[in-house]
């Protein structure tokens, strides 16, 4: 069911005031992560163009992950939230240290891993829950399934929601062909951010499946995905809210630039590594120019996603429309990445929210889930 411009309006300013009024002056907010060894990010010189092999379309910029949470913290402080950082380094007892010693009323969670183990990630969460401290994002069930790649996409198929064909693998055996269509995606089966995906995830025969299987198996100690690969367009809908969740514009991974070398995917290296030609190639257009029918139908699965899913605060889902205009769903993403201009945030800037104001909405969902005295 799709609300009107004008009453969808009325309906986020009065949740906007909602929240206003229920958030206390000065709340004290936690922006807690886990970077186990600090001292590993050594900052490299900024490679100029004339040293790629390539030209970036993006600035290269030389930032920690722990100064992003800084600089997180310090634009929250500079609109009434009293932030600080923490860094747990794979230690829960600094985590409990710090919550008995500073109290903060939320806990923005920006922890995806413990112990180099993403699987850990529902466990902390858990600690929080048990804890009684209201935290932003997904609760523990929610990064359970979604982080399942094979569970999520028979949850969503079970909803009529669907996905690329798939088997998953769990040992070295003769044969993985099983039938799927080549091209192939190999992916880990409960890795997340793409990690695991690669230019070589993308096999054309069995050979190059079989090779790709065993790595899988071999480097990452858990089981193969193996899905059809939905050769199309790339569109992240993302989606924000608390007990009425609604949907942000579209945007769209744009692969026209892309060399041949390269497959039309959003690799790890494309995510997360602004020295690899990928980076500068997949080039995000934000609202992406669709027809309001694909538009539409878009939109009803990210929130039936969303919700089948158990995801909470922000997510976003991961979907590709082939050449027949159909959607397949790939992921759910609780928790997505929260950098400035990327992602869930340029959705978030598209659809009107600022990057502050998209934090502190995060934070009122959280908040307006605390214990009431």
């Amino acid at each position: 069911m799709y609300l009107n411009k004008s009453l969808e309006k009325f309906c986020l300013i009065a949740i906007f005031r909602y929240f206003y009024h229920i958030m206390k002056d000065n709340l004290k907010v936690a922006v807690v992560y886990n970077e186990a060894n600090p001292d590993f990010y050594v900052k490299h010189a900024e490679i100029a163009a004339v040293d790629l092999s390539f030209t970036p379309y993006f600035e290269i910029e030389n930032i920690t992950p722990m100064e992003e949470y800084e600089l997180l913290a310090k634009r929250l402080n500079k609109v009434g939230i009293n932030a600080y950082t923490l860094n747990i380094k794979d230690d829960i007892e600094i985590l409990i240290s710090d919550l008995k010693k500073h109290k903060p009323d939320v806990i923005f969670n920006f922890i995806e891993l413990f112990k180099d183990n993403s699987r850990l990630e529902m466990n902390v969460v858990g600690l929080l829950e048990l804890l009684g401290i209201p935290y932003t994002g997904a609760p523990p069930m929610a990064l359970a399934n979604c982080q399942n790649k094979a569970l999520a996409k028979r949850m969503l198929n079970a909803i009529g929601i669907q996905t690329p064909k798939f088997e998953i693998v769990k040992k070295i055996e003769k044969s993985y062909a099983r039938g799927l269509k080549f091209p192939l995606i190999v992916k880990p089966a409960f890795e997340d951010a793409s990690v695991g995906i690669e230019n070589d995830s993308i096999v054309l025969n069995k050979k190059q499946l079989t090779n790709r299987v065993e790595y899988v198996l071999d480097y990452f100690l858990q089981p193969a995905l193996i899905e059809e690969f939905i050769d199309g367009r790339e569109l992240n809908v993302a989606v924000l809210g608390g007990k009425i969740p609604t949907t942000l514009p579209i945007s769209e991974i744009d692969f026209t630039e892309m060399p041949d070398h390269l497959y039309n995917i959003v690799s790890y290296q494309a995510k997360w590594d602004p020295h690899n030609e990928a980076y500068h190639k997949t080039i995000p257009v934000c609202p992406a120019k669709l027809p309001k029918r694909i538009e539409k139908k878009a939109f009803s699965i990210a929130l039936k996603a969303f919700n089948a899913m158990g995801c909470r605060d922000y997510a976003r889902v991961d979907m590709r429309l082939d050449k027949n205009n159909d959607l397949y769903a790939l992921e759910v993403n609780p928790n997505p990445d929260l950098t400035e201009g990327a992602g869930f945030m340029r959705s978030a800037e598209a659809a009107g929210y600022p990057y502050e104001r998209a934090l502190k909405k995060i934070i009122s969902f959280a908040w307006s889930r605390r214990k009431k005295a």
